[in-house]
């Protein structure tokens, strides 16, 4: 009974709201979902020709990963309205593999690193997500909206002065349009403006077309020509599984930001291993594999209003057709109307509550301190997955240091039938990190014949303790005199009894 209550239970919470099949029934949300979709498809376009680049491989590898992605996570994945593509994070770790070696090992990492996920996802990885503090994850979106923003600098920067209104113009429209309506995503009509501007007032300025040659035809299987031998698994395997490590971690942190926004729950094991059937087919179709895209996905979410798979599945079926069918016509967009979308999203990505003056007040400094580590961490590394393991690392630290100080022992002297004996009582959680200096609390020669350590209001956590309280046994044996431990909780007296003198001399 409590097994079927429990699968009940979860099925409730990671049912989607609206579902694919009510938003199908109702125009007005299959409006916006495809209306999404379409914003996201044309958003996707510079990205993916750009990390293309970065990889060092064409443009249309990068175009058709994101196809491939995008249509297979609406199926597999487990956020709904999330967007998976080649990204950025992607691009940088198989960079130095591709230059070396070649497109061919390059896919046959993507389909490794797709294996690694699913068998990473089936070992209950997502469930690590519990361990990263809200400082790091606040850390984590304000880096993020940092690096989306430094991202459009390059399209700003030495380009023509009438690139600098035309975005302004896109940025008014995404800021006013909602307080008019929001039966059109602001973004779409936003692009449509710019470009129609551009168009009527013939204004020469960089377009889509300047970024890369888009493909004219689509994507076909592809069969990566290596050596199945241990070399090859030698040269690649670092490589997948730093691919599949940041890929997961880069989109189960997307995934909890989407949750936040959508005030929902999403099954992140689903998304782990549906990320790695994404780059199984991705590979399958030789392309350069990717993970949950944080800009596109809020522009999706946050800025669209998208809230199911449906927005997903159109945003990739949407780039096939943009680049196959329609690459002339999104060749002339405006590099700017793209630009001002993605500045928006960095604007609404950033939480800028967390740098208020009466939130850093209120906040313990330790707190800040991981968000900016954090933060620094990812903008000089431009590696999402590197800030946050820094970032969880930097608070777990600050985390022991602050328990290692939150340990009391109180002694007394008392008559007990015509004996004293000295009565200790430790008070607060005892880990390596606070049992250290617990040896040090105890006056071993001082205290008469018997003593008493009394237990009942803390708790034992680890070897290191257990090895902490096998020296004061000793040292007050060395000076011939017992003490006797009292007043342990089950799991303390167990875990106790079982390591006790099994430690070594306990000094």
């Amino acid at each position: 009974m409590t097994t079927a209550a429990t699968t009940a239970d979860d099925r409730n919470r990671y049912r989607p709201e609206p579902s694919v099949l009510t938003a199908l029934k109702t125009p007005r949300i299959l409006t916006r979902e495809v209306l999404a979709g379409i914003v996201v498809a044309l958003a996707l376009i510079p990205e993916a020709i750009s990390f293309s680049i970065i990889a060092g491989v064409d443009p249309k590898v990068g175009l058709f990963s994101s196809f491939i992605m995008a249509v297979t996570i609406a199926f597999v994945g487990g956020r709904p309205a999330m967007i998976t593509a080649a990204t950025g994070a992607i691009a940088l770790v198989v960079a130095p593999l591709t230059r070396e070696y070649g497109m061919d090992y390059l896919i046959a990492t993507v389909l490794l690193a797709g294996v690694l996920q699913i068998v990473l996802a089936a070992l209950g990885v997502a469930k690590l997500m519990r361990f990263i503090p809200r400082s790091v994850m606040v850390g984590f979106v304000n880096a993020l909206a940092i690096l989306i923003f430094t991202a459009q600098l390059p399209h700003l920067i030495g380009k023509p002065w009438l690139v600098y209104p035309l975005v302004a113009v896109g940025l008014l429209i995404m800021v006013f349009m909602p307080k008019l309506t929001k039966v059109v995503p602001a973004p779409l009509v936003s692009i449509v403006i710019v470009t129609a501007a551009v168009l009527v007032f013939a204004i020469s300025v960089p377009r889509v077309g300047d970024e890369g040659e888009l493909p004219r035809s689509l994507p076909e299987l592809f069969i990566p020509n290596v050596p199945f031998t241990f070399e090859t698994l030698s040269i690649i395997a670092p490589y997948a599984l730093a691919m599949a490590l940041v890929g997961l971690m880069e989109s189960l942190m997307t995934a909890k930001l989407v949750d936040d926004v959508t005030d929902t729950h999403s099954n992140k094991t689903r998304e782990s291993w549906g990320q790695g059937v994404a780059n199984l087919a991705s590979g399958m179709f030789g392309g350069m594999g990717g993970c949950a895209m944080i800009g596109q996905t809020m522009i999706n979410v946050k800025a669209s209003g998208a809230r199911t798979r449906i927005s997903t599945f159109l945003a990739g079926v949407f780039l096939l057709i943009l680049i196959v069918v329609l690459g002339d016509v999104v060749a002339i967009i405006p590099m700017a109307a793209l630009v001002a979308v993605m500045i928006m999203v960095s604007v609404g990505t950033f939480d800028w509550h967390s740098i208020r003056p009466s939130t850093l007040k209120k906040l313990p400094k330790s707190e800040t301190a991981v968000m900016v580590i954090t933060v620094a961490v990812v903008v000089a590394t431009h590696n999402l997955a590197i800030g946050v393991v820094v970032g969880v690392f930097v608070a777990s630290v600050m985390f022991v240091r602050r328990v290692a100080h939150l340990v009391d022992v109180k002694r007394e002297v008392v008559d007990q039938d015509g004996t004293q004996v000295a009565h200790y009582t430790v008070e607060g959680q005892l880990l390596f990190a606070s049992s250290n200096d617990l040896t040090t609390m105890f006056e071993y020669a001082a205290d008469p014949e018997r003593v008493v350590v009394d237990f009942s209001k803390s708790h034992v956590w680890d070897a290191s303790t257990v090895a902490a309280l096998d020296a004061i046994e000793t040292k007050y044996e060395q000076h011939g005199k017992s003490v006797e431990f009292v007043g342990m909780n089950d799991f303390t007296s167990a875990f106790h009894a079982r390591l006790t003198r099994g430690l070594g001399d306990g000094i």
